[in-house]
């Protein structure tokens, strides 16, 4: 049986990505990811069609809808975003959504901010103290396409 390192080195390569609406050329696959699976640098991947291919970039980044991954042969596998439980948070006008925003960022939690409300990943903890602020919340189905903020290099850091 082939060990990780031998069939990693089969796999077609991948080390570069056009940017969402700075590509025009038809995809030749695509490949639905979660948020969390968005979040890469190096890992082996298989697209919606089968194609078996290691991303292998210089450095984390999350992948977002519509970013196209370059594979070594040039072929095109457009990313979309699958798809996850959220919770749609609203306030009752623009500065009450301010300061529920405020709330969500003061808790480091990932967020999208998009049409006048705040998606965030499901957690009944949290929609109960936004639903105490007055906020209007929904649990709901969507793609995560989260703010990437003064941090964006990563997801995490540290207060010293």
């Amino acid at each position: 049986m082939p060990t990780i390192q031998e069939r990693a080195a089969r796999l077609i390569e991948a080390g570069q990505i056009r940017e969402r609406g700075r590509w025009d050329a038809p995809a030749d696959d695509t490949i639905t990811l979660d948020e969390a699976q968005r979040h890469r640098r190096r890992m082996a991947m298989v697209s919606d069609g089968g194609i078996a291919f290691l991303l292998d970039l210089p450095e984390a980044r999350l992948l977002v809808e519509g970013d196209a991954i370059v594979l070594s042969d040039g072929r095109l596998v457009e990313v979309r975003a699958k798809p996850e439980p959220l919770l749609s948070v609203r306030g009752r006008d623009a500065d009450h959504l301010l300061q529920i925003a405020w709330q969500i960022g003061n808790r480091h939690l990932p967020c999208q901010i998009r049409d006048g409300r705040i998606l965030l990943r499901r957690d009944h903890v949290i929609a109960d103290m936004l639903r105490g602020l007055g906020a209007d919340v929904h649990e709901v189905e969507a793609a995560f396409d989260p703010v990437g903020g003064a941090y964006a290099g990563g997801h995490h850091h540290a207060h010293d």
